[in-house]
């Protein structure tokens, strides 16, 4: 990035963004809601990030695409977090392929019309996306990739019990520190900002039907939150000066794990360019719960929730921002990865938490969006429990998480059921 880039980002940073105009068809901010043209804006949501895979002319396959937002749009569902990047060579593992960049500033044209239609699509259907520009994580390239880009560093994939979470998350922390690897993205951020949908002819920083760009999915600090936050505020800078119209957020799971993730919800999103607040509540995955724990230990589950809730209100109140709880799930019945198999925990903790957001709407909370995870659509495993190969079908499920873990199929009547009755 030039210099005069990192000097007009620091202003930025510095003395905050231009005063809100609420009369926008953009979304924007006003103290703790959301506003477009002058109206609140709060939404039922879902986490859609295979949409520009699907939506890729060659590679994709638009048909069900187009079936699958019908069936959102059906549910009420009116906001998609989406991947807006996705890095992978030919040697990347439990990654997307095709992916978006397949070497540094080297794209995949037939990716970028997916993202085009998926985007004109949306549009059509009077959707708002959720941009998601980095990953923690190896599925969609994100830090692991850039840092490989960098220096041909080797990724430590802890799926091969070779190495650990902790060494898988210790080298995708090295990103903050690598400028190598940052500069790789910024090019990417900048390119993805400044392009023009090939289909509508609206270039994306002028897109109304883009919500906000979000930095990455799932950014850790781990054991170096001063540089995570460091370089938060500085990309966060650096989007704002690109385009004036978009809100900024961080995708970051909230005060996860305590202090081991090395996230703070207030001090990180204690920051001008900082727009929202997101928080992800992973019952299963931070063992509290599954299927088949029963009734007792879901009870003392819904209790951690509340507490987990409270504690980031209470943070979005002091920063005088809106939050969105913009990833949750459960497993099926039985943690099966069986497409068959039942739903009934996972309904009964979808509910308690639709309930929870429509109670924050109703009374003025911070609290104005939902985006449950995920959903898969017509999409089902090809080997249910094991991990995603390149050919595979796209589910919600990330390819390097077990296929059939947590997506929502278009057949999953109940939980389908709940989202469109629920009124928001």
């Amino acid at each position: 990035m030039k210099t005069y880039l990192y000097m007009a980002a620091l202003f930025v940073l510095i003395f905050g963004c231009k005063e809100v105009d609420t009369t926008t068809e953009f979304v924007q901010i006003k103290n703790t809601s959301f506003i477009v043209n002058n109206q609140s804006y709060h939404f039922k949501g879902a986490n859609y990030w295979q949409g520009m895979n699907l939506g890729a002319p060659e590679s994709g396959d638009r048909e069900r695409l187009l079936r699958e937002l019908e069936q959102l749009k059906e549910m009420g569902v009116t906001n998609l977090r989406v991947l807006a990047s996705s890095e992978a060579d030919s040697e990347m593992r439990f990654a997307i392929h095709p992916a978006l960049q397949k070497a540094p500033g080297v794209y995949n044209e037939d990716i970028w019309q997916g993202l085009d239609f998926l985007l004109n699509e949306m549009a059509k259907r009077d959707m708002k996306a959720v941009m998601v520009l980095g990953n923690f994580w190896t599925w969609s390239g994100g830090f692991p990739q850039y840092l490989n880009w960098a220096d041909g560093t080797a990724i430590p994939y802890p799926q091969d019990k070779a190495y650990s979470w902790d060494d898988f998350q210790r080298f995708s922390a090295g990103f903050y520190s690598n400028e190598k690897a940052q500069e790789l993205m910024n090019n990417h951020i900048e390119k993805v900002i400044n392009r023009t949908n090939s289909i509508s002819g609206i270039s994306y920083k002028n897109d109304p039907t883009i919500m906000a760009w979000q930095l990455a999915n799932e950014p850790r600090g781990y054991h170096v939150p001063e540089e995570f936050r460091a370089w938060t505020r500085k990309t966060s800078a650096f989007i704002k000066l690109l385009d004036e119209n978009h809100l900024v957020c961080l995708g970051t799971e909230g005060n996860t794990s305590g202090n081991a993730a090395g996230v703070n919800v207030l001090l990180d999103n204690d920051d001008p360019n900082v727009d929202y607040i997101t928080m992800h509540i992973w019952a299963q995955n931070w063992g509290w719960f599954k299927p088949g724990d029963g009734e007792e230990v879901f009870e003392q589950t819904l209790k951690k929730v509340d507490a987990y809730w409270d504690d980031h209100v209470q943070v979005a109140k002091q920063l005088n921002k809106p939050i969105v709880l913009e990833e949750f799930g459960i497993a099926r019945d039985s943690s099966s990865y069986n497409p068959e198999a039942s739903t009934y925990w996972r309904d009964k903790y979808f509910s308690y938490l639709f309930k929870k957001v429509k109670k924050s709407v109703e009374n003025n909370e911070p609290v104005k969006g939902f985006n449950f995870w995920s959903y898969s659509g017509e999409g089902r495993p090809h080997r249910p429990g094991e991990y995603w190969e390149k050919g595979d079908t796209f589910l919600g499920d990330p390819p390097h998480e077990l296929q059939g873990w947590y997506g929502v199929y278009n057949t999953d009547i109940s939980t389908i059921n709940q989202i469109q009755k629920l009124e928001l």
